[in-house]
């Protein structure tokens, strides 16, 4: 399936956390036909959709297991903002932003449900990381991993990769991107977009060795207009390509737009070293200028997915309108940067009982292969009052969920 690589990846929200208001990308379409204006691009490039999908039981299951095992008091027991990479060793680090930690009880609950449950005092941090061997979770790594930067200031992880030190270095690193959101009124009850920042973690031992800023937008003046990076990632051809997506207002902007960075191979905690797509030639240090999304029935939100299958790009983001609460749809481009084609055919992966929603449809290289790409998504209420009191009553709701999908031409 993707060939990236050094494969990496990429939630939907006002960001990546727990919020679900800001819902993602796209509406019900036929693709359309190539145009010409599309110029080089792969030769192997054409067309693609999602063919069939299947829920993934086995991980969603294994993510159950782990955060159900009542002998660990301190570990992870849910999250959301779900991300991947595989380590040189052959382990997975698997990233969250919002996470639940502390013990969890078996069934029945307070109220007398038949499921696990979690007190009301058990601690909540901004970031985790769960490490996987062979297809079985294993240990949390000190959470938080990444601290708050200051009061009222916090880091989610996004996407990460292996790459070297440096441009040309044998010695390798993980490299995580990082959303800095700030405590903000309505509509920004999520934080407000600050800024991104790389954080560089040792290998074999995933120690945090220095975090940079890339890219401040703290004076950008319309928070609506501020750009995240590291949505997701892609490796190509010795760069990196970062994607990364504003965070339009539903009443104003239903949906937002994505925009790209490339950086080189080795160089992500390199400020210097990124470069902005402006609409014409990758520029560094210029406004970075969308290349997707009109603000209505096409754009993302700020936490979508892109991976390479063959020569085919392929996004993965939330339906536009209502229908983005429970649905999954897709994009497909030549080139990185575009131009995409879409919204293609659309999915509604399962969703459990009560007014819950589907958000942050992320794809999982490290374990696609064969044909299939794995994808997670993660859930939450609707109602955001009381969220908090509902997600500890049924520990199930905030873990993610997975599916396999197989992409094809269109029928």
């Amino acid at each position: 399936m993707p060939d990236d690589t050094d494969a990496a990846r990429a939630r939907q929200r006002t960001g990546t956390g727990i919020g679900i208001l800001l819902v993602l990308v796209l509406g019900a379409a036929l693709l359309i036909a190539l145009p010409e204006d599309d110029g080089p691009g792969d030769a192997a490039c054409r067309a693609r959709t999602i063919a069939s999908w299947r829920a993934d039981d086995g991980l969603t299951g294994e993510f159950a297991r782990y955060g159900d095992d009542p002998a660990r008091t301190d570990d992870w027991t849910g999250g959301d903002g779900t991300h991947s990479v595989r380590l040189p060793d052959g382990r997975v680090l698997w990233l969250f932003s919002d996470t639940y930690l502390g013990r969890v009880h078996g069934p029945p609950n307070p109220v007398g449900e038949s499921v696990a449950w979690r007190d009301a005092t058990a601690p909540m941090v901004r970031n985790s990381a769960v490490l996987m061997r062979g297809g079985r979770l294993e240990s949390t790594l000190p959470a938080p991993l990444f601290a708050d930067p200051a009061p009222g200031r916090w880091r989610w992880p996004v996407a990460a990769r292996v790459e070297p030190r440096s441009p040309g270095s044998a010695e390798q690193v993980v490299r995580v991107l990082l959303w800095v959101r700030t405590t903000g009124q309505a509509p920004w009850i999520y934080g407000v977009p600050a800024a991104t920042e790389v954080a560089t973690l040792s290998l074999p031992r995933l120690e945090l060795e220095s975090i940079v800023e890339v890219l401040d937008q703290s004076r950008v003046p319309d928070a609506s207009r501020r750009v995240l990076f590291g949505t997701t990632l892609v490796a190509r051809d010795g760069w990196t390509y970062v994607y990364g997506g504003d965070d339009g207002r539903p009443a104003s902007r239903p949906a937002s737009h994505a925009y790209l960075a490339r950086v080189p191979r080795g160089a992500l905690a390199d400020p210097a070293a990124w470069e902005y797509w402006s609409g014409a030639d990758w520029v560094p240090g210029a406004r970075p200028r969308p290349v997707l999304g009109d603000g209505r029935r096409k754009g993302v939100g700020s936490a979508f997915s892109v991976v390479r299958d063959d020569g085919t790009y392929v996004l993965f983001t939330m339906a536009t309108g209502a229908k983005g609460l429970t649905t999954v749809a897709s994009y497909w481009a030549c080139r990185p940067e575009g131009p995409w084609h879409g919204p293609a055919k659309e999915f509604s992966p399962p969703l459990p009982q009560g007014e819950v929603a589907a958000y942050n449809p992320q794809a999982h290289p490290v374990l696609s292969g064969g044909g299939r790409l794995v994808m997670s998504y993660d859930v939450n209420w609707l109602e955001i009052t009381g969220a908090a009191d509902r997600l500890s009553r049924n520990v199930s709701l905030y873990r993610p969920r997975f599916v396999t999908l197989r992409l094809a031409p269109p029928r």
